[in-house]
């Protein structure tokens, strides 16, 4: 009997089909696995570009150690020995715009009571957070900003939260979903009735877990590679075939498995199908199947961001303050044309030509939509004049790149993991369907990538029973 060869059809190639192909290749060797991307280039929003010496990182800046997922990823992929570290500055010191100045975050209880970004009472409600009851019977879902007046005052909601929330999702704050977006901090209210009391005992299991390794507990940093992120596309893409140019517009169910058509009269057949592509076109893939399913899916909102990267000489740059940072955020209350600055340069060596720093200014997200729609020459114009008013800098900038990304960011708005749930539930009625992808459980590369290994292991199992 002839041996039987699975066929996997992958739609979009950004980092999540890259890994679940290459997972997949790993698990399920025989398998036919196609990758079919609509742009002209896999990697998704993770990429790197080199610009006369310049660094630019057109979508996330690297990725932090506090979940495996990445770390396992470039381990498997033999990339572990290029992996370098952001720099210790970039770690400990870290930044706001509030009050007219850029101005640094405190990093630790004693840093609350000195920290000028508080006045007294919200230092005493900030403090206060461990000896604050909960409520009885916990909301399901709340919002971030909800969740943090209640359990930290409304300043540092304000502050502090709102910066969280700027930086990772470039999300409103009243909107965004706690469970969804940081679970982390709903488990600790649930299981020690205080978020400062869940940190801690986290970070004593940490010391607990390295001391039964016999090393030192490590504080959570950042990495990438000298060459950038685009190291870890170009690795997957090596291993992985991808189709460019192809747009699936919809699924068809052919029999026991599955027909992929894409725009014009191409169609694929395919055993096991898995959507990795934006939620929008998961929706439309699945249309006709399940109007329903679709529905939700397309209910998952987006924040569009633009990235300027803006190369400055040194000597144009006051200071040392950006030499020794990650950047700053701009809380939404600040109503600045800008959401924050990475400080690129300080971060990863060779981002910058020597005699020059790089940054990256982040614009658009769910306040600012309207900052995102300005023309390029409209949108480096005041992203400059923040730079002058924020960091004082006293001439234009050298090199300037400005990249868009209209679906930067899903946004895990309240009602999101019911969303998701429903989703899950309404896929797994259709055998041989599968969706991932960073619009349901995790927007940050980790989440990606550990998303991408239980996928490609469900498929595989899929597989094994020969589909």
């Amino acid at each position: 009997m002839a041996a039987i060869t699975p066929r996997v059809a992958i739609v979009g190639a950004g980092l999540s089909g890259l890994a679940v192909a290459f997972r997949l290749r790993a698990l399920a060797p025989s398998a036919d696995i196609r990758v079919l991307e609509p742009r002209p280039h896999a990697g998704g929003n993770v990429g790197t570009e080199l610009h006369d010496g310049f660094r630019v990182e057109t979508g996330p800046n690297g990725f932090l150690d506090s979940k495996p997922g990445m770390t396992r990823l470039c381990r498997d992929l033999g990339l572990a020995d290029r992996l370098i570290p952001a720099s210790e500055g970039s770690r400990k010191n870290r930044f706001v715009f509030a009050n007219g100045a850029v101005q640094k975050l405190p990093g630790s209880p004693l840093g609350i009571l000195t920290t000028p970004l508080l006045s007294p009472l919200g230092k005493l409600e900030m403090l206060a957070e461990p000896f604050r009851r909960r409520p009885g019977t916990p909301p399901a879902d709340e919002s971030v900003a909800a969740f943090a007046r209640r359990r930290f005052g409304r300043e540092a909601a304000d502050i502090f939260v709102d910066a969280l929330v700027t930086g990772i999702h470039a999300a409103d704050s009243e909107k965004l979903s706690l469970p969804a977006a940081f679970p982390r901090l709903a488990e600790f209210e649930r299981t020690h009735r205080s978020v400062l009391r869940g940190f801690l005992a986290s970070m004593r299991q940490k010391k607990r877990d390295a001391a039964s390794r016999g090393e030192k507990p490590s504080p959570q940093r950042m990495w990438s590679f000298r060459e950038g992120l685009q190291v870890v596309v170009d690795a997957l893409r090596e291993r992985v075939p991808v189709t460019t140019g192809v747009r699936v517009t919809r699924l068809e169910r052919a029999g026991g498995g599955w027909l992929v058509h894409g725009e014009g009269r191409d169609s694929w057949a395919a055993d096991a199908v898995v959507l990795t592509c934006h939620a929008p076109e998961q929706a439309a893939a699945v249309a006709s199947l399940d109007p329903v399913l679709a529905a939700d899916m397309a209910a998952i909102p987006y924040a569009k961001v633009a990235v300027a990267a803006l190369g400055y000489r040194a000597s144009d740059v006051p200071g040392t303050l950006a030499s020794d940072g990650f950047g700053y955020i701009a809380p939404q209350n600040t109503k600045r044309d800008v959401l924050g600055v990475q400080w690129c340069s300080s971060i990863f060596p060779d981002r910058a030509p020597p005699g020059f720093v790089l940054w990256r200014v982040l614009c658009g997200g769910a306040s600012r939509p309207d900052v995102y729609d300005l023309p390029d020459d409209e949108l480096v114009r005041k992203c400059h004049a923040e730079m002058q008013l924020a960091m004082g800098v006293t001439g234009p900038p050298a090199f300037v790149r400005v990249v868009r990304w209209p679906r930067a960011i899903p946004q895990y708005h309240v009602g999101h993991l019911a969303r998701v749930d429903r989703i899950e539930a309404a896929v797994a009625k259709l055998p041989g369907l599968f969706v991932t992808g960073n619009a349901y459980r995790g927007v940050a590369m980790n989440d990606v990538a550990e998303q991408a290994e239980a996928i490609a292991g469900k498929v595989a199992n899929l597989a094994s029973g020969h589909l």
